[in-house]
Formats: C-alpha cells, structure tokens, sequence
C-alpha cells in the first residue's frame, strides 16, 4: 500500500504540518491495525480514506488518528488527502468527505491551494481552572471552550510574544480533560502578512505540540473576526515549525485555504 507524507498549510518542503495519508481499496481495516499504522508513523495525524460507491453524499469516506487516538475532525490531515487526491488524478474539482463530524469538502484551485468547508467551532466563555493557569505559566486574558468536535480550550494570551516563548508543562495537561490547549494572541505586526498567531498542545493525544492544527481554525476564525472586525484574516501557528492557514467567516461554516506539499511517498509493507 502506498503511504504519502505531506506538508500540509505550506508551500514549500519542512514546514507547516505534516500528515501520513494511506489510500485504501476497499473499506477500512480493524480499528487496531489503523492505530498501529499512526503509532508506527507516529506524526500528529494518519489520515485513512477508501472511495465509496458514486450517487451519495461524499465521495470518499477518511478518518484520523494520533499516535495515541481517533479524533473526530483533523484539518491538516484533510488538507494532505485532498492533495493527494488532485496531485495523483484520483479527483478533480470538489471532493466530499464523510467523517466522524460530518461532511466535508475540499476544492483545489489552479494555484495550487486547497480551500477545505468546516463547520464553525461555537465557543463559550468560561473560567480559566487553576489546573489550566500553573501548565501555561503566563497571564491570561481569556478562555473558551470550544464545541464537541474540537473539543479544544482556545487561551487568549496578552501578545505574539509570550505565544512564542510559552513553554507550558505539558505533564500539567497530559491529564486535562480537553483534546488540547490552543493558545492566541493577535499579531504584533499585521503588515507581515498575518492577524493572529497561536500554537496548540495536545499531549493527552500523544502530540506535544501540534505545528498547525486546522479544525482549531475553526474557533479561531469567529474569535478573531469578533474581534478584529472582519471575516477574512490569516492566521501563523507553530513554533519551531510553522505555517499559515487564511480563514474565511461564512457563518456555520468555516473556509480554511493553505498550500501542501508531498515530501515523501514509498509503500507500506504491512498489511492488515
């Protein structure tokens, strides 16, 4: 089976966030089988897809998993299938997906983006637990819990640079009852061509720190359209690694645009 690892919310190799993604012929394997894959990749997501029978809602059923667990929305990892859809002939024009969240869709453009249809992450204010406040050492300015299929705390923090420089305990949130920690700020200098940075910790999945997580786009774009007064903005995540996701408001849907690009493709030889 042919195994592809691809930079995902970049335009150029080492960058952004890499995915494995595997093209399967028929149906999913036993659940086990899946998880082991992702453990023996072991990056932030394996994303698995099969095609399915034309005339029905979505042409390609796909699901995710960690090194450590299946979740129920990725959108890197979706970036990284649909971008090996385009690139290998296997799709053309709007691709749907069927997921554990939904359906979703990717369009390829001519210039090489991928523009994926999210829902949008609903988001309540809440109090910061004292838990939360002692992992991420730094002050913050505010905390919302995010809807089910996130399932993130997005963490305003006072500017670019403590998002840059936090160094969060991680043990601290390995036992926090959230998928992770999505910490924001708004950029110290918009000209440099993005609005918002954030990084995002997600030790509980066995990831870290995850460079560029595209579903917490999903909560970041209607935070940062509150606040900044528009509904196209472009966000900066990671930190040693990095990468840029533009984000447009359309209501209960999210668009999010970003670049690919396969850096490695071989076969694995273990079969189910």
């Amino acid at each position: 089976m042919r195994l592809r690892i691809v930079d995902a919310f970049t335009d150029r190799p080492f960058a952004g966030n890499p995915a494995a993604v595997l093209l399967l012929e028929d149906g999913f394997p036993s659940e086990v089988w899946l998880q082991q894959v992702a453990a023996e990749v072991n990056l932030s997501e394996t994303a698995f897809a099969h095609p399915l029978p034309p005339g029905g809602d979505a042409d390609w059923a796909l699901r995710w998993f960690t090194p450590a667990a299946e979740v129920d929305m990725c959108g890197h990892a979706t970036l990284a299938t649909a971008h090996v859809l385009a690139t290998s002939g296997l799709a053309t024009g709007l691709i749907r997906f069927t997921a554990r969240c939904g359906i979703l869709t990717a369009q390829a453009a001519t210039d090489g983006t991928i523009t994926l249809d999210f829902p949008t992450s609903a988001l309540t204010r809440i109090e910061p637990a004292a838990q939360v406040r002692g992992a991420l050492g730094a002050e913050i300015a505010s905390v919302h819990d995010t809807s089910e299929h996130v399932g993130d705390l997005l963490v305003e923090l006072a500017d670019e640079r403590t998002v840059r420089e936090l160094t969060p305990d991680l043990a601290a949130l390995r036992g926090y009852a959230r998928r992770g920690i999505i910490v924001t700020a708004p950029a110290e200098n918009p000209s440099r061509g993005y609005d918002f940075v954030s990084r995002g910790f997600f030790p509980a999945l066995g990831i870290d720190e995850d460079p560029v997580t595209g579903s917490a786009h999903t909560a970041l774009a209607p935070f940062w359209a509150a606040r900044l007064g528009r509904t196209e903005l472009v966000g900066l995540q990671g930190g040693a690694r990095q990468g840029h996701v533009t984000v447009r408001l359309r209501g209960d849907r999210t668009l999010l645009t970003g670049n690919a690009v396969t850096v490695l493709d071989g076969e694995l030889l273990a079969r189910p």
